[in-house]
């Protein structure tokens, strides 16, 4: 079987087109279908729990990954957006409380207009909520995205590890290979109010 990958402008995040999908009629002609493509957007937890079954979680973590998060954690925060009903940010926040509990990380929310300057920074398409970054905590500028959508505890863990080892000296191209990759796994945005629509 021949596998056609198209790479979207968001590190970690993979699109790949089968023969079989050429053939079922699923094209993915250019960088706005292949967004649609990454991005899943959910309204409730079952649909958000089917499209988490299909990501793979992280099983392999470096000797020194829970001594690295437990002894950076408080050189950093980790942020991410969220906004009212949205289910995988209330799933992405519960997973990152634990981890909170469990490593000592720093935890904090930033409002969405925040949220799409440092997209837009990255050169990346704000695609809803949740998105979590982690950030040196003595320097505004200095961050690393490691969830787009929610994802696996340990998917999460093992790229907070991964942001911290790359603003801590890892030359980023080895982090961000490393990197499970993102899920696109958002809730639902909200309509725009009749008003705003014109």
């Amino acid at each position: 079987m021949t596998r056609l990958v198209m790479l979207l402008g968001l590190p970690g995040i993979v699109i790949g087109a089968t023969a079989a999908d050429a053939e079922a009629g699923i094209r993915l002609s250019g960088p706005s279908d292949a967004r649609g493509a990454a991005i899943h957007p959910v309204a409730d937890a079952a649909t958000m729990r089917a499209w988490l079954s299909r990501v793979p979680a992280t099983r392999d973590f470096p000797p020194d990954f829970a001594a690295t998060l437990r002894g950076q954690a408080p050189a950093f925060i980790i942020e991410m957006t969220t906004t009212p009903g949205c289910t995988p940010c209330a799933d992405l926040w519960a997973k990152l409380q634990s981890l909170h509990h469990h490593y000592g990380l720093h935890l904090a929310v930033v409002g969405r207009e925040e949220a799409m300057l440092r997209s837009g920074r990255f050169g990346l398409p704000w695609v809803g909520h949740p998105v979590a970054w982690a950030r040196a905590a003595d320097d505004q500028t200095r961050m690393v995205p490691v969830a787009i959508g929610t994802d696996h505890a340990a998917n999460l863990a093992r790229n907070i590890y991964l942001a911290f080892k790359m603003m801590t000296g890892v030359r980023a191209a080895v982090g961000v290979r490393a990197m499970a990759k993102y899920t696109g796994i958002v809730g639902v945005s909200a309509p725009l109010p009749q008003a705003s629509r014109r």
